[in-house]
């Protein structure tokens, strides 16, 4: 009698030892993906960074007009979205390394002038390498990013898993369009919070209530409006 408890247990164990083997874990990757593109890809906002480069030719000192209005623009846009100092890398060593101190000394005096402080303004050097040498400028800013786009994790074919017969979107639906956005956004923080309104225009509109007081048309009369006309059909 004690070996036939015996040999049950062992022929019950064996059998929940199959039914365990055939419990396998897949990996499931497409079906958590969410329906919404903006859940899928979403816009984050973090610290990166605005960059130019200056280069210098061997036997030229000083900037070149475009290069002078190039370095303004910089400095000017620091003004209004920099979230730290400017970072100036001049190239040591090499045929440039006169030349670029010369230009260096032009892209100081613009910065300064711009408004940037001097203390806002630091510089270290970098080891040229052969070729055109150029003088690197940069400083940290807010920007909005969305991304990475390109991972298929999943086949967009026919396939076994259950997920193909969901029809749910594959991942890269929607990224582009999420990455380009990121890319056009003058101000990264709206996507977060709206900006602060700022007065109304009031100057149009006072006129045409002084005009509606005094009885007169209020409409918008343009008298150069028939000028570019070649025919007089119709009047």
């Amino acid at each position: 009698m004690r070996n036939s408890i015996v040999a049950r247990a062992l022929a019950i164990a064996g059998f929940a030892g199959v039914l365990a083997g055939c419990n396998t874990t897949q990996s499931e990757t497409t079906g958590s993906i969410p329906i919404d593109y903006r859940e899928r890809h979403p816009i984050s906002i973090k610290e990166g960074e605005r960059s130019m480069k200056v280069f210098v030719g061997a036997g030229r000192g000083g900037l070149t007009p475009t290069q002078r209005a190039e370095v303004l623009a910089f400095a000017q846009t620091w003004k209004g979205e920099a979230t730290g100092g400017v970072t100036i890398e001049r190239p040591v060593g090499g045929a440039t390394e006169r030349a670029s101190l010369d230009s260096l000394r032009q892209i100081l005096s613009i910065m300064v002038s711009a408004g940037i402080p001097n203390n806002g303004i630091g510089i270290r050097p970098y080891q040229a390498t052969s070729g055109l040498a150029s003088i690197r400028i940069s400083y940290p800013q807010v920007v909005a990013s969305a991304g990475p786009c390109g991972l298929w994790p999943d086949d967009l074919g026919p396939s076994p898993d259950a997920t193909h017969f969901e029809n749910r979107p594959f991942w890269n639906l929607g990224c582009a369009t999420q990455h380009n956005m990121a890319a056009q956004l003058d101000n990264p923080a709206d996507i977060a919070q709206p900006r602060g309104e700022t007065p109304a225009y009031t100057g149009k509109r006072n006129a045409g209530i002084d005009k509606w007081r005094k009885g007169d048309s209020p409409a918008t009369t343009y008298p150069d409006a028939q000028k570019g006309a070649i025919s007089d059909l119709g009047k």
